[in-house]
């Protein structure tokens, strides 16, 4: 068990957060999120002992291991990508390498010394067993291919790899550890659809407990059991999934809002009475009184949606032909191997379409084609008339120059800014008051993708290819990524395994699978995942009477509500009693704080104490009854679990 407690850290004279208290345990896998800058990496950082806290302590496990994912690699890996893998499971490696010792050694040793040299060679071997290690190369090559990698990948030298295929050996190195806690920083920044559906069934399976940040908000609901929100003061901890989390996070702040506005209130009521009677001496003592509770007062705090998300605004840009790219029978080959066939689709004015397909499909070539950046092998590949394009690619961070401030980047990458105020533009990327004067080298990651965001969309272009803009952004600016982009006038292309915003932007999609890229109108959940392995699609295939398996499929499923009813019958009275309960507590709580924010209330003291004191009653009853019905509710899902 890994366990936190007060944990406070400033940076400069910014607090970042204080008194955050967590524990990994058992099958925890808690979601860690926050806007960038609240310091979510500094507080991983804190728990592994990188970085020491201001206040508080942490008391980490001595008998359990701790495996962790940075944003970027920081250990250089060695070998092929199995061998970098493999040196995951050196304590089964290790062991391998010494059996092969000792058989070296019985081979050549005297009667009399085998004895004590046959004890530890069954000893090591019976572990050995029990480590798995006679599969330990088949689970490695497991473990790379569900990230991506093919036969011929696997057994490429990792210094020929890119960034993000290095990200990938390091992710599958440490879940071949299997250590007791995980600790992962955004681990699908540099994966695609499929490799993330892969991660999301480990993680969810995973023997030991998980603490990850993501900004993938599907990929939160998927694993997630547990959220803690970090909100640039302190923590707040949900149990659930993502999509409880939120429920319960619009339950908080509601509150949170409202005893802010009832303390405002007193605050002035109180402010008000001290100046009246500041300068009247037979008001001395109770003005010094109400003077002192003020100096006391705790105020509650409640961030604005302002603080809570980036903004990001396009320019009109002129208006361009009706077919803004077409592929007609295109192909791309690189020498003798080809990439791409037969691939045609027209892409209308004022699409948005997503491209999908697992990485080294061609989605990449497939954009090169249509920027004329690669000689079409056969067909044609084009945009249209009066297009003009802008691209974003993960790239763009590392051509940003980090002795500039972020005003001095923004400036030089605008043509004509016309009446626009560039700092009130770079304002609406996030950028505001004294932020805009950062050195570029001293944001964080995210930062350096929202100002590169802010550079290829500051300019009026009416085609927008985006590729993975949601790397590296926090959750609250992705939100706000996903309403620009649907406000957005022009055509766009976005390259992303972000599901969530795929689903929330796209009209289309293009998949790009099997050496062509398919156009679908509308979305298809289905397309969106990786397809079934051979021998599912075999199974599936088969098929005798599609009317009787059908009949049988009914039978099946009304045997199946039939027995989840029975199991769950208690539970589901349980739930609807909690249900009830809360509702009423809530309607309670509702109506209190519709007194307390009637000015006439404060006319009677003795009232607003009595109010007050059964607000916190209700609210506090209110909490406990919502975690009861959580509970119940994961009950509920447990036996159905059990029954499927």
């Amino acid at each position: 068990m890994l366990t936190a407690s007060a944990i406070s850290k400033a940076q400069g004279s910014k607090q970042l957060f204080r008194d955050v208290s967590l524990q990994l345990s058992g099958r925890r896998r808690v979601a860690l999120i926050g806007s960038n800058g609240v310091g979510k990496t500094t507080l991983i950082e804190i728990l592994l002992g990188i970085q020491d806290p201001d206040r508080g302590n942490v008391q980490r496990p001595t008998a359990s291991s701790i495996g962790y994912l940075p944003q970027t690699l920081q250990d250089e890996l060695v070998g092929t990508a199995l061998d970098a893998t493999l040196g995951g499971a050196s304590h089964i490696t290790d062991l391998e390498e010494r059996l092969g010792e000792l058989r070296e050694v019985l081979s050549r040793a005297e009667s009399s010394d085998q004895d004590h040299l046959l004890k530890e060679y069954g000893d090591l071997q019976s572990r050995f067993e029990h480590l798995g290690g006679y599969a330990v190369e088949s689970e490695a090559q497991r473990v790379l291919a569900g990230l991506g990698f093919d036969s011929e990948l696997m057994f490429r030298d990792v210094q020929e790899l890119s960034g993000g295929w290095k990200m990938r050996v390091a992710l599958a190195r440490l879940l071949l550890a299997k250590p007791d806690i995980l600790i992962l920083d955004e681990p699908t920044n540099h994966l695609d659809v499929d490799s993330v559906t892969w991660l999301e069934h480990q993680l969810v399976e995973w023997p030991g407990c998980l603490l990850f940040v993501s900004h993938d908000r599907d990929f939160i609901d998927s694993v997630a059991n547990r959220v803690i929100e970090l909100d640039g003061h302190s923590s707040h901890e949900y149990v659930g999934s993502f999509s409880e989390f939120v429920t319960a996070r619009e339950l908080r702040l509601s509150q949170l809002e409202a005893l802010a506005a009832h303390q405002k209130r007193k605050v002035e009521d109180t402010e008000r009475f001290i100046e009246r009677f500041r300068y009247k001496a037979s008001k001395a003592k109770q003005v010094q009184s109400r003077i002192k509770a003020l100096d006391r007062v705790d105020l509650v705090e409640v961030l604005t949606a302002k603080e809570l998300k980036a903004k990001f605004e396009f320019p009109e840009p002129r208006r361009s032909s009706r077919i803004v790219v077409e592929f007609d029978a295109a192909g791309a080959a690189y020498g003798d191997q080809q990439i791409l066939k037969d691939v045609s689709f027209v892409i209308e004015r004022g699409r948005k379409v997503a491209l999908v397909g697992p990485n080294g499909a061609g989605k990449t070539t497939l954009l090169r084609l249509l920027l004329g950046e690669l000689h079409v092998a056969e067909g044609k590949a084009r945009l249209g008339n009066k297009v003009d394009y802008a691209r974003f690619t993960q790239n763009l961070t590392e051509m940003l120059d980090p002795h500039k401030t972020v005003f001095q980047q923004f400036q030089s990458s605008i043509g004509d800014p016309g009446d626009r105020n560039l700092r009130t533009v770079l304002g609406g990327f996030g950028f505001s008051g004294t932020q805009v004067d950062q050195k570029i080298g001293d944001l964080s990651g995210g930062e350096m993708t929202r100002l590169a965001l802010a550079t290829t969309m500051a300019n009026p272009v009416n085609l927008l290819i985006l590729d993975e803009p949601t790397n590296h952004l926090d959750l609250p600016s992705c939100d706000h990524l996903e309403n620009a982009l649907n406000a957005y006038p022009g055509t766009l292309i976005l390259v992303t395994h972000d599901r969530y915003l795929i689903r929330n932007v796209a009209d289309s999609l293009i998949v790009v699978r099997g050496g062509t890229a398919t156009w679908h109108d509308g979305l298809d959940e289905g397309l969106l995942k990786p397809p079934l392995p051979e021998k599912a699609n075999k199974s599936a295939a088969k098929t005798d009477n599609p009317h009787r398996q059908e009949r049988e499929a009914r039978k099946v499923e009304a045997r199946r509500r039939s027995k989840v009813n029975e199991v769950t019958r208690d539970l589901r009275k349980e739930r609807d009693t909690l249900e009830r309960e809360w509702e009423k507590a809530e309607n309670e709580l509702a109506d209190i704080q519709r007194q307390l924010a009637d000015s006439a209330t404060y006319a009677d003291p003795a009232r607003v104490a009595a109010l007050t004191q059964e607000h916190d009653r209700l609210k506090d009853h209110a909490s406990q009854l919502m975690e009861k019905y959580d509970t119940a509710l994961r009950r509920i899902a447990r036996k159905e679990a059990e029954v499927d």
